[in-house]
């Protein structure tokens, strides 16, 4: 599966009872389990979080929105797959979703004892999706180099 879509709607749980928009820490979650969820099913197995970031938020997300965390591979390189995930939200009542985030994502493929197993390749064909592993590619190297 070369991308995955949750929906679903933001939890009065997640927050205290008079939390006004869902943490952070709580969209980056569902970031990192959609990742998991296109990459795992990529891959045809597990896999593990190796990176997300670039979490750029630009605007809240309130208990009761619906939420939409879409999950698009962007490459894969023998055992990584390298991701672009973005979420929106809105009212439950319908209109248009709002971009709230937009980051990358890398996992590794596992096998049974979590070392690295190669995955198949996926090669972007189209000018969107080249643009897209193009733009993933760059912000990857970019955190790599400042570490």
């Amino acid at each position: 599966m070369q991308s995955i879509t949750l929906r679903f709607l933001a939890s009065h749980h997640t927050t205290s009872p008079s939390a006004a928009r869902i943490p952070g820490g709580t969209v980056l979650r569902w970031v990192d389990e959609a990742g998991f969820a296109c990459a795992s099913a990529w891959a045809r197995g597990p896999c593990v979080t190796q990176f997300v970031g670039g979490a750029d938020f630009t605007q809240p997300i309130r208990p009761g929105d619906l939420v939409e965390v879409h999950a698009k591979l962007a490459y894969t390189h023998e055992s990584t797959l390298s991701l672009a995930v973005e979420v929106r939200s809105g009212t439950v009542q319908g209109g248009p979703l709002h971009d709230v985030v937009h980051c990358v994502a890398a996992y590794t493929a596992v096998d049974a004892d979590e070392l690295p197993r190669t995955v198949d390749k996926w090669v972007p064909e189209t000018p969107g999706d080249i643009a897209l592993a193009q733009r993933v590619r760059v912000h990857l190297e970019a955190a790599r180099a400042a570490q």
